[in-house]
């Protein structure tokens, strides 16, 4: 069962560590498409991220 990813900085690892081993199994346009992929999903984790801090502030402003 795959992990939820804890942290942008660990996410960062991930993605430095995907983007070397891809880099010779795809073709330029595939490797293109994967690096956008990629970049939407670190934006959405990003958001993410932001929208529970947010509401964690919220929470801690009501008690």
């Amino acid at each position: 069962m795959p992990t939820c990813i804890s942290s942008v900085s660990d996410r960062d690892s991930q993605t430095s560590w995907a983007s070397k081993l891809t880099k010779s199994y795809y073709q330029d346009d595939q490797q293109a498409k994967f690096m956008h992929l990629q970049a939407e999903v670190d934006s959405l984790l990003q958001q993410l991220e932001n929208l529970k801090h947010q509401r964690l502030a919220d929470a801690n402003q009501k008690d």
